[in-house]
């Protein structure tokens, strides 16, 4: 890959970075898990990188690869899974450190979506982003009315969770 996409890919990466973060907030629980699926959606997203035509924002561009690679990994969690240096593929990327400390609802909040499913997840994720439904619906590979649908489910199971 020549130098002047690898400048791009880094530019735009630490600009949008905090959407990885989101992602494994979403799918760890601890800070080496976070750590270990953010380095592999980095790499996941560099690859992909140069196939990246922009047809879609790149910020939903971003969320698709992060969250497949997410939920890719949490599915292969009980086998063991390989990963490839960092190192050996890009730069170094400086990560910013991402600020965990939240208020107390919003650590009940994260811990009601750890009881939803993998793909319900990934909605409620991008729905609190305020991503608007036609690109949840893109993002996710699903038509618009099953994103609203799902996502009325979801919003009733979590004030399930919230309020027993």
């Amino acid at each position: 890959m020549n130098k002047e996409l690898e400048h791009k890919f880094i530019l735009e990466f630490e600009q949008n970075q905090n959407i990885v973060h989101k992602v494994c907030r979403i799918y760890t629980s601890n800070q080496d898990a976070h750590n270990d699926l953010f380095q592999e959606i980095a790499i996941q997203l560099w690859k992909a990188y140069p196939k990246f035509r922009g047809e879609s924002k790149l910020s939903t561009w971003m969320y698709r690869i992060g969250l497949n690679t997410a939920i890719t990994l949490y599915r292969k969690s009980k086998r063991s899974i390989v990963t490839q240096d960092i190192d050996s593929v890009l730069y170094k990327i400086e990560s910013t450190s991402y600020d965990d400390t939240e208020e107390e609802q919003l650590k009940l909040m994260y811990k009601a979506i750890h009881q939803l499913t993998d793909i319900d997840k990934a909605l409620i994720f991008l729905y609190l982003e305020e991503i608007n439904y036609k690109e949840i619906a893109e993002t996710m590979g699903i038509s618009e009315v099953n994103a609203r649908v799902r996502m009325n489910r979801i919003k009733t199971r979590l004030k399930t969770i919230l309020n027993p």
